[in-house]
């Protein structure tokens, strides 16, 4: 017999996996206390989302922001790594999960991060103008710290590929137009904005908004912390995994690697040496 207080077999069972999230039992699913049945037909993709990350339901104009940040950083073509990695892994032979698997495995710091950098810029920012700060002093005594202490680009600027990222001003765009209608207030757009001008200002030239910064005003506007955002960025990317991952398991490619293989990578070793000749006797 169980002492006061002492946990039986099936209540530690029970607490094991403590959730907030569903609650499910033979004949019964619900999320987030929403009968599934309910939620089936009437909520979007995105507002299963949100209401799964965020407890509650959002409303019609957030779950379209949100779907809209989403639909924009699906793909990027088989010259990113995670698409490339799909790819390949699909002409190994392994299952569609496998190669979203290891395409999604790689979307880390480097690669897929930069959004949740961006929004953590973006709200060290945010905190100091509710501490009082002018959004140009704000913005300039960040930039100071980052130069300063920190390496590589600024988050949410610039990208490797497109002098300007066509994705990002639409992006801006609709923010601006959620944010007339009240959905949102607009904050971060204007800190994105101000960033993109002060980084020209030093430096002389226009580095772009580029999808991770655009992406992260979104989601910043609709109040999600940056660690999500990666997480959000990979279901995201995940869509153009899948289909790429699929389109190439239906052609005849097997084990193809990352380039054709009448081109071989530049060996940049020692020269061709003669093994040492000499008595292998004991």
């Amino acid at each position: 017999m169980s002492g006061p207080g002492k946990k039986t077999g099936r209540e530690r069972g029970e607490e094991w996996w403590q959730t907030a999230i569903i609650e499910m039992s033979p004949g019964v699913i619900r999320l987030r206390g929403y009968e599934i049945r309910d939620l089936i037909g009437r909520v979007s993709f995105p507002a299963v989302i949100w209401l799964m990350l965020r407890g509650e339901l959002p409303s019609e104009d957030q779950a379209a922001l949100l779907g809209t940040a989403l639909g924009a950083a699906v793909d990027h073509g088989p010259q990113a790594p995670s698409i490339a990695i799909a790819r390949m892994a699909a002409t190994c032979g392994v299952g569609i999960n496998s190669a979203m698997a290891s395409a999604i495995n790689v979307l880390g710091d480097v690669h897929g991060g930069a959004g949740e950098q961006a929004l953590s810029f973006y709200g060290e920012i945010a905190v100091a103008l509710e501490g009082g700060s002018a959004l140009e002093e704000a913005i300039s005594t960040r930039l100071d710290r980052f130069f300063a202490e920190e390496k590589g680009y600024v988050p949410g600027l610039g990208h490797r590929f497109h002098p300007v990222d066509p994705r990002a001003p639409r992006l801006l765009e609709l923010t601006r137009e959620f944010a007339a209608r009240g959905v949102v207030n607009g904050r971060f757009a204007d800190i994105a904005e101000a960033v993109e001008a002060e980084v020209a200002r030093r430096k002389g030239k226009k580095i772009p908004l580029n999808i991770d910064g655009a992406t992260a005003v979104i989601y910043g506007e609709l109040g999600f912390p940056p660690p999500l955002t990666r997480g959000l960025f990979v279901l995201s990317r995940s869509v153009g995994i899948l289909a790429h991952a699929w389109e190439q398991s239906q052609q005849a490619d097997r084990n193809k690697g990352p380039l054709p293989r009448e081109w071989l990578w530049a060996y940049n070793g020692v020269p061709v040496r003669r093994f040492p000749e000499g008595d292998d006797s004991d």
